[in-house]
């Protein structure tokens, strides 16, 4: 068990590269030091240029080992990722999203270090003697585990427990998560009940300490309940909402009340840097615009009733996974760093634990990211899975945007009318995860009303095909892949084409405010042999109402380069805050 224990600290430390020893035999991650000499206790420790003012916070105390030994068994529990099967996050159009279900980890032989906890008060040059031999020992303990390993350490959880427990040299091959049909499905009915019963049940977010703030969110939540009935609105279309007279008091009072403090802490490329090109590109447009906004943003954070974390989840793997490493590990905790460093300087985060605090992220990792250290906070993601975390109620299903053009975010946009619609169903994409392949099992070349393809060849051509099928389709298929969130839900919505969503366990974006089937048809994912029976299934007039509410709903999906009321910016801050509303229970 103690060889287990050593290979789980030295595993944890080869994850991580580009290490720095702090004071005392702690690891910081991914950062530099600059310490004055034989001084234990640093003002001021810089991961990536991010300050941190309590180094406390970042040794590895025990506390922190044991919150890192449950991280890496949730890595190997649910995110091993094939070898070989890594996407160009970049480049590929339809790359929805890759998870994994197990890990395999490779230890090097010629690299191995181990944290060393040395009392706070023995000399620096003890903590380094302490800290050599202690790297001495573990790389001995390590090699002879490695010699009966084969070079390679399958590590299963309860393995760390357990006294009978062996190693193997042959890695257990089991399918990925992302490969498989989820164990447990919550049907689109059982999330509104869900999200119905929240609503109705008292709020439990009590904060430590009072604020005005939390009174006047209070306040709010009292005028939006009893809202003032909505008849015949210019601006707004009622179908679309869930009770637009709410939805309607709510964004006016977000207007007249909201304020938003935007930390300053953290450096470009993480922080900062929105991207506003690419199948992640909701995240870097709503930090552009959110951070530039005047209307919202105040400078004194005790006037904000929200504080915006402004990191990118698509920068962060950018920046700091290593390649076909399979591990994500130091990802998780570069964030976690990130809140304890919010928590060290700033009164905030304790007074809440968090919860008036929100992030926007469209990475198929944010979940993994963010869980735990990050639990209480509003989390607008892409990846709006039930089953992976995400809180119905609380958190915001974000929608993924693939934008082509930084410069004109609304190219291409609009479709031929529902008469001019010759194709009933469409699909076009890569075949990633388990269900696309079953689509394309039951109507790939099956019929000629249901355009169902695999993946486009590349090219200008190939695009504009695609696009073109969408613009004439009556139904687009919006099938997932790696996970549960696909752009095609939103490229529908901008050619007008009525989505066909098939993706359990799927949150669809602004949950708490739209009302999905006025405009989209949600199918279940055993029932891709009857999709077309399905589709015939809907009259005529069902499916020129639910074309219109597409063309109706488009606004509340475009991005502007200057936000407009209604859009996709204001929607997502408006959802932000509306869940937050109903959050919050004052002292």
């Amino acid at each position: 068990m103690g060889l287990i224990a050593i290979g789980l600290l030295v595993l944890q430390t080869l994850t991580l590269p580009y290490r720095n020893d702090l004071p005392g035999g702690a690891v910081l991650l991914h950062g530099t030091t600059n310490f004055p000499a034989g001084d234990a206790s640093p003002k001021t420790v810089t991961v990536h240029d991010i300050p941190f003012s309590n180094a406390s916070n970042l040794i590895y105390s025990s506390k922190l080992q044991t919150e890192a030994f449950d991280i890496m068994e949730e890595e190997i529990e649910h995110n091993r990722e094939e070898k070989g099967k890594e996407r160009d996050m970049t480049n590929d159009r339809s790359s929805d999203n890759e998870f994994s279900s197990e890990q395999v980890l490779d230890l090097d032989k010629d690299s191995i270090k181990v944290h060393i906890k040395v009392q706070d008060g023995s000399s620096r040059q003890e903590k380094d003697r302490a800290r050599e031999k202690g790297f001495s020992m573990a790389n001995k303990q390590a090699r002879e585990m490695l010699s009966k390993a084969d070079n390679t350490v399958l590590l299963q959880r309860g393995s760390a427990t357990s006294k009978n427990s062996t190693v193997s040299n042959k890695p257990i091959v089991k399918k990925m998560r992302c490969d498989m049909p989820p164990k447990t499905i919550m049907t689109i009915s059982e999330m509104n009940h869900l999200f119905l019963r929240k609503r109705a049940s008292s709020p439990k977010m009590r904060p430590e300490w009072s604020s005005i703030r939390d009174h006047e969110l209070v306040s709010a939540r009292s005028q939006i309940i009893n809202a003032p009935i909505v008849r015949n609105d210019r601006e707004l279309y009622a179908p679309l909402f869930r009770n637009v007279s709410m939805f309607k008091r709510s964004y006016e009072l977000m207007e007249q009340i909201l304020k938003v403090y935007v930390y300053k802490e953290g450096k470009p490329p993480i922080f900062h840097l929105p991207i506003l090109k690419g199948l992640y590109a909701s995240e870097g447009w709503f930090m552009k615009l959110m951070v530039g906004n005047k209307k919202f943003v105040v400078k004194d954070p005790k006037k904000a009733h929200l504080f915006y974390m402004p990191f990118s989840t698509r920068m962060l793997e950018h920046a700091l996974y290593v390649r076909n490493s399979h591990n994500r590990t130091n990802l998780a905790l570069y964030l976690k760093n990130y809140a304890n460093m919010l928590a060290s300087k700033y009164p905030f985060w304790n007074r809440t634990s968090g919860a008036d605090h929100f992030f926007v992220a469209c990475h198929d990792w944010a979940p993994y990211e963010t869980r735990h250290h990050m639990e209480r906070c509003v989390k607008a993601m892409c990846n709006a899975d039930v089953t992976q975390g995400f809180k119905i109620g609380k958190d915001v299903s974000l929608p993924e945007t693939y934008v082509r053009s930084a410069r004109n975010p609304l190219r291409d946009i609009g479709g031929k009318n529902p008469s001019d619609r010759s194709v009933l169903a469409f699909f076009a994409g890569n075949m990633h995860g388990y269900l696309r392949p079953i689509l394309l099992q039951h109507w790939e070349n099956k019929d000629p009303d249901m355009k169902i393809f695999g993946p486009m060849p590349p090219g200008v051509a190939s695009k504009m095909n695609y696009i073109q099928h969408m613009k004439s389709s009556k139904y687009c298929i919006c099938a997932k892949g790696y996970e549960v969130n696909s752009p095609r839900v939103v490229e529908a919505i901008f050619y007008e084409c009525v989505p066909v969503i098939i993706s359990d366990n799927f949150v669809p974006p602004f949950f708490e405010v739209l009302n999905w089937e006025a405009f989209s048809v949600i199918v279940a994912e055993k029932d891709i042999p009857k999709l077309k029976d399905i589709l015939l299934s809907i009259p005529e007039e069902k499916y020129r109402a639910m074309q219109l509410g597409v063309k109706k709903v488009q606004r509340h999906f475009l991005w502007h380069r200057n936000p407009v009321k209604y859009d996709l910016f204001y929607m997502t801050l408006h959802s932000i805050w509306y869940n937050r509303v109903f959050q919050i229970k004052p002292r």
